[in-house]
């Protein structure tokens, strides 16, 4: 199948070219999913509820052709196809970030059709570490709906800003939360020094995180 012909708005100005590249449903959703590192397509599929295969499929030849993804195969025993953000595409976190804290307010209450996954609480929980002073470090983070892990600080080198369950090594800290104490803290309606003051999170550890989300 030969690809799509790129739509374009044809317009001269970063925007809308920037648009052009990333505009279309799903493909910022993808990039999400990809700053926790290399993902197999079922894992991504698996981790993307509403998604079609074809359409999966067809924005990652997208995503390729703009030069925000590769595509590589992992040496035996997995043997498997990885898609993975390259440079320009990992250049995409502080758009992400910006776009989650501006539409944090429409997050409300979770709707009975709402689909969750633990780590999409990475992003919004990035921001109230460093609103917290968190530092540099890796927190892990434990949730009703599962554990993982995210890094506090800047992530500059490209790597992976968040993985799916325990961190590996020793984390700065252990963040424990609630579903309702979650929500509100990517809602930024409450802050994690502040939930950890009041009993609404638990923090275990000795590194930099866990004595600044203890500070009173």
């Amino acid at each position: 199948m030969s690809p799509r012909p790129r739509r374009s708005y044809d317009q001269y100005c970063s925007a809308a070219r920037a648009l052009d590249a990333v505009g279309d449903r799903w493909t910022l959703l993808i990039v999400r999913e990809l700053l926790a590192g290399p993902r197999r397509y079922t894992d991504l599929h698996a981790d993307l509820p509403g998604v079609s295969t074809d359409v999966l499929a067809s924005r990652l030849k997208d995503m390729e052709r703009e030069g925000l993804t590769t595509r590589r195969r992992l040496p035996p025993p997995a043997a498997a196809y990885v898609y993975e953000l390259t440079e320009r595409g990992a250049g995409l976190l502080p758009v992400l970030e910006a776009l989650g804290a501006w539409g944090a307010a429409e997050l409300g209450e979770r709707r009975p059709t709402d689909a969750v996954r633990a780590h999409w609480a990475a992003l919004p929980l990035r921001r109230a570490l460093r609103r917290a002073g968190a530092g540099e470090g890796t927190v892990e983070v434990r949730l009703e709906e599962g554990t993982f892990h995210v890094r506090a600080g800047d992530a500059e080198d490209g790597g992976p800003v968040y993985g799916d369950g325990p961190a590996p090594g020793e984390p700065d800290a252990r963040l424990t939360l609630d579903a309702v104490t979650c929500a509100a803290v990517c809602r930024g309606e409450l802050g994690l020094r502040r939930a950890v003051r009041e009993g609404r999170a638990g923090v275990t550890g000795e590194g930099t995180a866990a004595k600044a989300l203890r500070e009173p």
